[in-house]
């Protein structure tokens, strides 16, 4: 492989993080894209277990370079968080390791503080923000209202940037949601207590991306979340307020000329969900409850309980097209050992007639799932490491979804440690 992309092909939580671990042996380089630290990558490999926000997945790679793109949401506090919990874990992170981008706008206060409002003020129409301040980033960097991380090395300039910015928001602040305005004294402390803290990081990686790539180097671009949550071709209104598909990777990467070879979708073998929005193939009561319990599925981030149901297969179809994705990666198979049947979301019923199509947003919510079901294998799998090693009604199970999604599954996720892998 040459550089390659690797995606999420469903709601998000597929296990991006413990395959862009596994993968990274192979790459050079690993940058972030897009998105912030509203969702986790949970990785566990020899040096413990870790739920990644916004470092990117390849930071316990030894010699691989990790960049945080123009794209992403960068959260200076957050991030420095982060860096030192993984750090006091024995992992070294140093500006050769860890790069962000000059041109990568800065998440401030603020955008944590009205994210909180505007759910308070839905109310029961909330999105299901997990109020890290994503959407409120990216309508202000829309808007041009925003600071790049390499103002920081023009404070007389940026200083000035950001109390024109602070006048501008302290008027939604307080007029709208008659919240405290937020002072120079704050601003002060921000900038003296995270941003300065991550300046040592910051520089120009579309120059490294460059050399990296005239030198025969080889790059993999890491999303965040999953197509349904793509700000164009998911669920909309429930998605997340940037693209998460493989197509925007070089803009956001901070490299717009980079080609990308093949496209790493990851898909868990049932489906999860984090959030509102429609969920078609969505499991209730103790079926539910079993399931969440097997997979232990709660939120990287907010440790929320997720939504669970059998994969759907009109879903991952329409997110294997959307992005363009060249092989799969089916993780987490080993948690339905339990199920003596395996059932599956084969098609949808909307407007009272079965369909194969991912349909409008806004017919997904009367959408209805037509189910079938598989024999199940009953017996552990972990410990297997080739196809030829998983039981038939397994390899069965995993033929039947690459059949029906029409992409080639290559890895195949059997525990979440970086060698319980089976690759085909």
């Amino acid at each position: 492989m040459g550089n390659s992309a690797i995606v999420g092909i469903n709601w998000g939580d597929e296990g991006k993080g413990r395959m862009v671990d596994l993968l990274t042996e192979e790459y050079d380089v690993v940058v972030r894209f897009q998105g912030g630290g509203n969702a986790g990558h949970t990785v566990i490999n020899e040096k413990g277990k870790f739920a990644l926000h916004l470092l990117p997945s390849g930071i316990f790679r030894d010699g691989v370079i990790n960049i945080l793109g123009n794209g992403v949401a960068l959260d200076p506090e957050n991030l420095m968080k982060e860096v030192e919990e993984v750090v006091s874990k024995g992992v070294s992170i140093t500006p050769e390791n860890l790069k962000i981008s000059d041109r990568a706008s800065l998440l401030m206060p603020w955008h944590r503080a009205l994210d909180g409002l505007e759910e308070e003020r839905l109310a029961d129409k909330k999105f299901g923000s997990t109020k890290q301040g994503i959407a409120p980033f990216y309508s202000d960097k829309y808007q041009k209202k925003t600071v790049l991380a390499g103002e920081l090395f023009y404070p007389e300039k940026l200083k000035k940037h950001l109390l024109d910015l602070m006048e501008w928001k302290n008027l939604t602040l307080t007029g709208v949601y008659g919240a405290e305005p937020v002072t120079e004294a704050d601003i002060d402390k921000w900038l003296a207590e995270s941003c300065a803290k991550i300046k040592p990081f910051v520089c120009n990686t579309g120059k490294i991306l460059k050399d990296a790539q005239a030198a025969g180097k080889k790059i993999l671009f890491e999303a965040q979340l999953g197509s349904l949550r793509d700000l164009d071709y998911g669920i909309h209104p429930y998605t997340t307020s940037s693209n998460t598909l493989a197509a925007y990777a070089p803009i956001g990467s901070g490299f717009p000329g980079a080609s990308i070879d093949d496209v790493i979708g990851v898909v868990k073998a049932y489906s999860t969900c984090v959030g509102e929005g429609p969920f078609v193939c969505e499991m209730f009561g103790p079926e539910a409850d079993a399931l969440r319990e097997a997979g232990a599925e709660y939120g990287a981030k907010t440790g929320r309980p997720r939504r669970v149901g059998p994969i759907d297969i009109v879903a991952t179809r329409y997110g294997v097209e959307v992005q363009k994705a060249t092989m799969i990666a089916l993780t987490k198979l080993d948690v339905m050992s339990y199920m003596k049947e395996i059932p599956i979301c084969e098609r949808y019923e909307v407007e009272g007639k079965q369909t194969d199509e991912f349909p409008f947003p806004a017919l997904l919510e009367e959408a209805k799932p037509v189910m079938k079901t598989m024999p199940g294998w009953n017996c552990d799998i972990s410990k297997a490491r080739k196809f030829e090693d998983l039981p038939v009604e397994a390899r069965n199970y995993v033929e039947y979804v690459e059949k029906q999604i029409g992409c080639p599954i290559k890895y195949v996720s059997v525990g979440p440690e970086r060698e319980s892998i089976i690759i085909r």
